[in-house]
């Protein structure tokens, strides 16, 4: 897109790389510095006979699951979006549904949820509400993991950029980094998925602007039309 600032993605990966591919296609003028790693963590896994359904918000529950993945091959799951569920296939589950707005909205309109709901997730994580007659049981199967600014993207950061950011992790630590580093905050916009990511950001960036949708397509439209704005 001729005429765009940069725009910044720092999601881990390889999501961050799903974006890049996405914004290129665009002709975003994007670049990938993820500022966050995944790690797994040791988990004990409940029996799968306690397991109606797992409830899954991120295909990083998939990914760094490990082993005990394997017990539950055949159950239902419902996932929040396509890479979710695309993984979930992987791992031998049968996905009963996909959401598009958030786990609570696939909670929300998923018309006779199983009863016993694993949740398998993030050490940080959006807590959701069951729904009637439903119990979730949430175990942490990863960690994301802060990681500072290099060099190259400080220097992104020092002039008018987009910066893209897809959890409120990613907003506060990105505020910190910023506070950290002595930069000024007024000639970055942030395009975010969302209210309560846009709010962890906190004040004084040059514009705050939220996704119609909570999805990498809404995201880089967003950013697209962003680039519009500043020209």
């Amino acid at each position: 897109m001729s005429g765009c600032v940069p725009v910044i993605a720092i999601r881990p990966e390889p999501g961050n790389a799903a974006t890049i591919a996405a914004g290129s296609a665009l002709d975003l003028p994007i670049h990938g510095h993820p500022l966050f790693a995944v790690v797994p963590l040791p988990w004990s896994a409940p029996p799968p006979a306690q397991v109606d359904a797992l409830l899954l918000g991120s295909a990083n529950a998939l990914r760094h699951g490990g082993a005990h993945l394997a017990q539950y091959r055949g159950k239902p799951a419902l996932c929040v979006g396509a890479a979710t569920a695309e993984a979930a296939r992987e791992a031998g589950l049968i996905v009963q549904a996909v959401g598009a707005g958030g786990l609570q909205q696939v909670l929300d309109t998923q018309p006779g949820n199983p009863a016993r709901l694993l949740r398998l997730g993030g050490r940080s994580h959006v807590a959701v509400v069951p729904p009637p007659g439903a119990a979730i049981t949430f175990v942490a199967v990863y960690d994301v993991v802060p990681q500072p600014c290099d060099d190259d993207l400080r220097a992104l950061l020092q002039r008018p950029c987009i910066v893209l950011l897809h959890s409120a992790d990613a907003s506060a630590h990105l505020a910190a980094e910023f506070t950290r580093m002595g930069l000024s905050r007024g000639q970055v916009a942030l395009a975010t998925l969302g209210p309560r990511i846009s709010a962890a950001a906190g004040q004084g960036w040059r514009q705050v602007a939220d996704a119609r949708q909570p999805n990498d397509s809404a995201l880089l439209a967003l950013a697209a039309q962003l680039c519009q704005d500043w020209r």
